[in-house]
């Protein structure tokens, strides 16, 4: 019961903090200043949320009831890496609406925990390496999801300002070249921690195949290539705009597929 009292209100906390962005980009595309009393409150409602979420993960994911890392607990957790670092994020750079699409995303990964994790109990990993490594996953994950979404909106003012239609949700985001700068801070974090979790991954798992695990790692490993290049692309020859944008989202597209989608696959459709 506790458990279900606070994913409610979890839930409808993240709902309410999508709405309060909702408001403020309504105002700031009307070309009116949001007023900052709004924005102390939504931080509020934000951090509220993210806060009883990792409480509610702390007690479904790693107390001794809880159901272990299952694929759902798994996307709950990367939706709170998400939130806690655009959180963070927002604070010195104005991109949080960001949250505008990624805060009610968690509010449905806290419902969906709490729905059907149960249907789905995973062991809890006892291994600190693999905890490690996990963690390292999911956190690059994580940035790299902010960076998509960032991506997208790139490629959508792009578009705007490109066929002189630079209004509506366009006006709302900060100018192009900061949207560019911000995009390649954000994957430039997420390659290091993707970085970090290739390299424990070598020592920690031992038979990829045995372990299913071996789709996984070429899918993660082709990624890693393309954000190299990307970055490489951004450093050496000033790499912006579309290009950066259609790029990030091939890669974070692979990355998908390697976290999510074979767990997915495995757990949900093979039961292994």
């Amino acid at each position: 019961m506790l458990v279900a009292a606070i994913g409610f209100i979890t839930t409808v906390l993240y709902f309410t903090g999508g709405a309060l962005l909702m408001q403020r980009l309504r105002k700031a595309a009307g070309g009116a200043a949001p007023p900052a009393r709004g924005k102390a409150l939504l931080f509020s409602v934000w951090g509220g949320a993210v806060a009883l979420h990792a409480l509610l993960l702390y007690l479904h994911v790693f107390s001794v009831n809880g159901t272990g890392m299952g694929v759902f607990s798994v996307v709950s957790m990367v939706a709170w890496l998400i939130a806690f670092f655009l959180l963070m994020a927002s604070i010195r750079y104005p991109i949080h609406v960001l949250g505008i699409l990624l805060l009610p995303f968690a509010g449905v990964t806290v419902s969906l925990e709490l729905a059907l994790a149960g249907d789905l109990h995973t062991p809890t990993v006892a291994d600190p390496g693999l905890r490690a490594h996990m963690l390292l996953a999911m956190i690059a994950f994580s940035l790299l999801t902010i960076a998509a979404i960032q991506a997208a909106l790139l490629a959508l003012q792009n578009h705007s300002l490109h066929n002189h239609r630079p209004g509506g949700l366009i006006r709302a985001l900060p100018p192009l070249s900061t949207m560019d700068t911000m995009l390649f801070h954000v994957i430039g974090w997420g390659f290091i921690f993707l970085t970090a979790a290739l390299l424990t991954g070598l020592f920690v798992l031992e038979d990829l195949f045995a372990q299913h695990l071996a789709h996984k790692a070429v899918f993660a490993i082709i990624a890693w290539l393309i954000f190299a290049t990307l970055l490489v692309g951004r450093f050496r020859f000033g790499w912006r705009g579309r290009l950066a944008a259609r790029w990030t989202l091939i890669g974070f597209a692979l990355l998908f597929v390697a976290y999510v989608g074979s767990k997915m696959v495995l757990e949900m459709i093979l039961g292994l």
